[in-house]
This record gives C-alpha cells, sequence and structure tokens, in this order.
C-alpha cells in the first residue's frame, strides 16, 4: 500500500508539471528527430523557449511570481540538469547574453570551462604520439575541464536576478526527488551512449538491472542530486567550488579508473567567469546581429557567413530551393575555412579583420551561382601564422531563449559537450568532456594549432547565442541551438528565413535544415529538400542525407507583441503569458 501510495505522488506531481502532456507521445520510432508540428505562440508579457516542458514550466512559473528573465533562466537550466542530463548541467558550462531592456545596453557572460592548470598540448596524444580515439579520450577524468555553469548563472543572478537564490531551484529538486518520465529522447541518447555502463554511479543512475536503458515512460529519480541542488540553494556555489563538493569533484576526476585526470582544488577555486560586450555587425543595412564573440567560433562564422550572403538578393531564391541551399552552403564553406584555421581561445587573430565588409565582399567573389567549387582556402589574414585543424565537434547541448514584462532578455547555450559529458557523476551530476573539444595536436608542419590544448585556456566552441536588433537598436529576435560545428549554421538558417524570406519565427525554426561541413552538404533526413541531391550532385556538392537534430529556440518582438517558437525536432516548447 505504501508504494502504491509513493507511486501515486509521483504521477500527480508529474501531472502537474506536465500539464497532462504525455513526453513519450512526442516521438515515435528510433529516430530522436522525429518531427512535430508547432504553430508560432503568442503573448505580451513574458515568454520562455527552452528543450524540456518542464523547463519551459518552471521559467513561466517564476516570472508568474514576479520574478525576472535571470530567475526563469536559472530555474530552467536547473531543471534540464535533471530532466536532460546528456546536454547540460552544473558539471558544465555555457554562454549567456543578457540585454537591459531599459538603457539598451546587452553583454555577454562567459562561463566555457576551463583547462586544469596541469593541462599539456601532448594530453591526447598516444605512445606513439598520435592523436587519441576520440570516443576513448572523452571517457573519464582526463576529458573533465573546469565547470563554468554556476559562476556564470550566480553572476547573473548577482547583476540582475529578483527572486531569493533558493527559490530558483525548488522544481529541478522536485523533481530529482519525487522524478521524472523518460522521454523518447533520453531513451534514444542513453541506448547511444554505451559507454555508461563502464561507470557505476551513471550506470546505476540511467541503466536497469540488467544494464538496458530504462524504457519509455519509466520514472527516474535522482536523490543525490536532489541533494546537491540543496546545499547550492542553501550555502550558495562556494559548497560546489571550494567545499566539500569541490573535494568530490577533485577526487572523483583523479581516481577515475578510465582515464585519469589531474584537477586541483585550486582549479576550481581560482576558476573565474568573463564578461564583455558581444561581437556585433550590420545586416543589410538593416539590422544588427550580435552573438558571442571569442572562444565561440559561432559570432564571428555568422557575421562571415551573413557578410557574404549580404552581397547577394536572397529575396530572387525561394525558401530551400536549390539555388539557395547552393548559394549558402558555398558561404558557408568559405566562413569554414576561417573559421577552422583562425578561430580558438586567445588565438592571435583580429575579428575587425575578418568581418571587414570589404574582405567579405571580396570572399563573396568566389561564389558561382551556378557550380560548386572544388574547394576553398582561407582568407589571408595581416600578421596571422596559423594552420587548419578542422574538428568536428558532437552535437549534445541545449539552449534556452527568454524575455520578461520589462522586455530584459536572455539567450542563453549551455552544454556538457558529448552525450552525458565525461560520463563521470558525482553527487547525481554529470561531469563534462569539453577538454576534448581542443585540437588533440599542437602543431602541424611546426605551425601552431589556434585550438592548442593549454593551461587555463577555454576549448573553442560553436555556441552561438545571439540577439538581432533593427535600426533603432530594438531588440526583435533572441536564438540559439544546440548541435557542435552545425550551431552556427541552424542560426543562420533561422535568421535568413526570417529576415530574408518573411517567415514567423515558428516556420524559420520548422524550415528543413541543410548544412555543409567537409564540403559534404547535409540534407534533412525526411523532408522535401532530400529531392535536390540529384542536382546538387550535378552542381558539383557532395551530398548525404542524414537526420539533423537542431535544437533551435527563439523568440521575436513587436512592438507589444511576443512571438515565440521551438524546434520540432526535439522535446522542446515555449511557455509564455
Amino acid at each position: 500500500m505504501t508504494k502504491i501510495f509513493h507511486l501515486l505522488i509521483v504521477l500527480i506531481f508529474i501531472a502537474n508539471n506536465c500539464h497532462a502532456l504525455n513526453l513519450s507521445d512526442l516521438w515515435v520510432g528510433e529516430v530522436a528527430s522525429k518531427r512535430r508540428d508547432l504553430s508560432a505562440i503568442e503573448a505580451s508579457n513574458f515568454m520562455i523557449s527552452s528543450a524540456h516542458p518542464l523547463a519551459s514550466k518552471a521559467g513561466k512559473d517564476m516570472m508568474a511570481k514576479n520574478g525576472n528573465v535571470v530567475d526563469a533562466v536559472i530555474a530552467a537550466q536547473m531543471v534540464l540538469n535533471v530532466v536532460e542530463p546528456q546536454s547540460s548541467g552544473i558539471g558544465g558550462g555555457g554562454f549567456l547574453l543578457y540585454y537591459d531592456a531599459k538603457n539598451k545596453n546587452y553583454k555577454y557572460y562567459n562561463g566555457r570551462e576551463i583547462a586544469p592548470e596541469m593541462a599539456h598540448e601532448k594530453m591526447f596524444l598516444d605512445d606513439n604520439g598520435n592523436p587519441e580515439n576520440f570516443l576513448e579520450a572523452l571517457q573519464g577524468g582526463k576529458a573533465v575541464a573546469v565547470p563554468g555553469l554556476l559562476k556564470l548563472l550566480k553572476a547573473v543572478h548577482d547583476d540582475h536576478g529578483k527572486l531569493p537564490w533558493k527559490t530558483l531551484f525548488q522544481p529541478a529538486i522536485n523533481l530529482a526527488r519525487y522524478g521524472y518520465e523518460v522521454d523518447h529522447r533520453l531513451y534514444v541518447n542513453i541506448k547511444k551512449a554505451k559507454y555508461l555502463k563502464n561507470f557505476h554511479e551513471t550506470k546505476n543512475l540511467y541503466l536497469d538491472k540488467n544494464g538496458n536503458p530504462f524504457k519509455i515512460g519509466t520514472i527516474i529519480k535522482n536523490e543525490k542530486l536532489a541533494q546537491t541542488l540543496e546545499k547550492i540553494a542553501d550555502q550558495g556555489i562556494e559548497v560546489f567550488y571550494n567545499g566539500e563538493l569541490a573535494q568530490k569533484i577533485v577526487d572523483k576526476v583523479n581516481s577515475s579508473h578510465i582515464n585519469p585526470g589531474f584537477l586541483k582544488l585550486s582549479d576550481l577555486k581560482n576558476y573565474q567567469i568573463k564578461e564583455g560586450k558581444p561581437i556585433c555587425a550590420k545586416y543589410r543595412h538593416k539590422y544588427k546581429i550580435c552573438s558571442m564573440s571569442l572562444p565561440s567560433s559561432g559570432g564571428v562564422t555568422i557575421l562571415q557567413i551573413l557578410g557574404i550572403l549580404e552581397n547577394f538578393d536572397l529575396n530572387k531564391y525561394s525558401p530551400n530551393s536549390i539555388s539557395s541551399i547552393h548559394l549558402i552552403s558555398e558561404a558557408t564553406r568559405i566562413a569554414y575555412e576561417d573559421r577552422n584555421k583562425y578561430i580558438g581561445d586567445k588565438a592571435d587573430i583580429s575579428i575587425k579583420q575578418m568581418i571587414d565588409k570589404k574582405y567579405l565582399k571580396k570572399r563573396s567573389l568566389l561564389i558561382n551561382t551556378n557550380k560548386a567549387a572544388k574547394s576553398y582556402s582561407p582568407g589571408v589574414l595581416n600578421n596571422v601564422d596559423m594552420v587548419d585543424n578542422s574538428k568536428i565537434e558532437p552535437s549534445e547541448t541545449t539552449h534556452i531563449s527568454a524575455i520578461d514584462k520589462e522586455r530584459n532578455a536572455i539567450s542563453f547555450t549551455s552544454s556538457i559537450e558529448y552525450f552525458f559529458g565525461s560520463a563521470l557523476s558525482v553527487e547525481g551530476f554529470l561531469l563534462n568532456n569539453h577538454m576534448t573539444d581542443f585540437s588533440f595536436i599542437d602543431k602541424i608542419d611546426n605551425k601552431k594549432v589556434a585550438n592548442a590544448v593549454g593551461p587555463f585556456k577555454q576549448p573553442r566552441s560553436s555556441m552561438s547565442p545571439t540577439f538581432i536588433f533593427d535600426n533603432n537598436n530594438n531588440l526583435i529576435m533572441i536564438l540559439g541551438s544546440p548541435g557542435g560545428p552545425r550551431i552556427i549554421q541552424y542560426v543562420v538558417k533561422t535568421i535568413i528565413a526570417s529576415l530574408d524570406w518573411g517567415m514567423d519565427i515558428q516556420e524559420a525554426i520548422s524550415l528543413p535544415n541543410f548544412t555543409v561541413l567537409n564540403n559534404v552538404i547535409e540534407l534533412e533526413k525526411e523532408t522535401n529538400i532530400t529531392k535536390y541531391a540529384k542536382k546538387l550532385r550535378k552542381m558539383g556538392h557532395k551530398v548525404k542525407i542524414k537526420d539533423q537534430v537542431s535544437g533551435i529556440h527563439a523568440i521575436s518582438v513587436s512592438n507589444d507583441i511576443i512571438i515565440g517558437g521551438a524546434d520540432p525536432r526535439r522535446s522542446g516548447v515555449v511557455h509564455g503569458n
């Protein structure tokens, strides 16, 4: 009877938090990107769009309690740590853009992970001097960089938060303690991450007694995480960076039975976030696009792609026609050549050179509108001598877009890097594997690699939280996405679809994805653009048809109306009032 009563309490709690939404019904089959039919959501007071219904609800509830956008985003992120553990959490980091509506000011908070003091340029080379296998290198302590998420969130809360810090953790604590339902996306990702079984604490959280992923609809509880979040809520982040949790993190990293690391307490204690101005540029003389600067490659590459494309009239081409796919892909190929060669933390480059309009005009002249180039080379930048060492980033990340009744706004992308990060769990939460976002080698032909490992460096990222302003400096759009190196292209697609093709925000998000990496165009599986594969190949493109699991969450602002959209390929929803 006691067990039945307890189960009933759990089911009531989940029903109340899901608005009777059965999460397992959002997906069919084994494809993680099964699309849903979504419509744009309108509101007049506030709005949040995130990767999970429970996270969006937590954010909405905070703003309904007279909290602001900061309170909403922190509450939503804590819930995501619980219900979307494969993507983000307190063991990871992120980039956050904040917009102060009263003063029309905006800034970034950089909580990207940092390499430990003992990190060195040869740490991912085997005994023969060759780069280690990525799937082997990401597991265990060596892959863990110093987490920055909590310091980022505490800094933005100290600056702009309204509700008490402790209040923001309660929805996540309740879900961790009383349980949440395994949805299809979590199930598929547990199934993909076969190495979870190598780590005892993580295995016990996400696998059944037979070592199989918990089935869709299973209730997962995480009492250790509930207790951890309670400590941080009650005692502040000091316990994480210079207290008992810090010691447990260090011990877990350094004693890992797979790839032990070399983290020190001082690495956690001395971690500092960075603050500054986003990188911005005009687009078509009508808009100002602002996104994250170094060590993200996102902002500069988005601005390069758009800066190249504004030399063409995209209105001539219908959305996702073969001509628009070709043109946008060629512009992307050119921009990624610069990205791969030049961008890294503390890289000796001039962002101003890379987004200069004359430079981008010159780069645009390389494009033949009827034929794909066999290859492109990086542009020549003054006083830079680096070598290309492009590297594919995994795609497990999350994004939140939110705006409050005062019209303060946040665009926030966070991550633990690969599915379930390093697979190391400490007191219920997962630690990142962001050290593997660095290049595994530091030099090629005696020339330095921009993204080489080094003490206290931040690995290159594609995370691209973005704001868009009109000519009067009014905020008109908030957006971002997960997706590894494809993040940049998902954001660009949404911007073009909205600004150039006049789509509403949900239509822009839902538009079929196409991306290009390593000179191969990837057309989103089971969409109408796959019919162009043969013609694109005739134009000289290499083409693949593949699943494209973006997670674009965006909000557009027009006068007194807020319009939000969520990516139909994931579990996210929009909540507003």
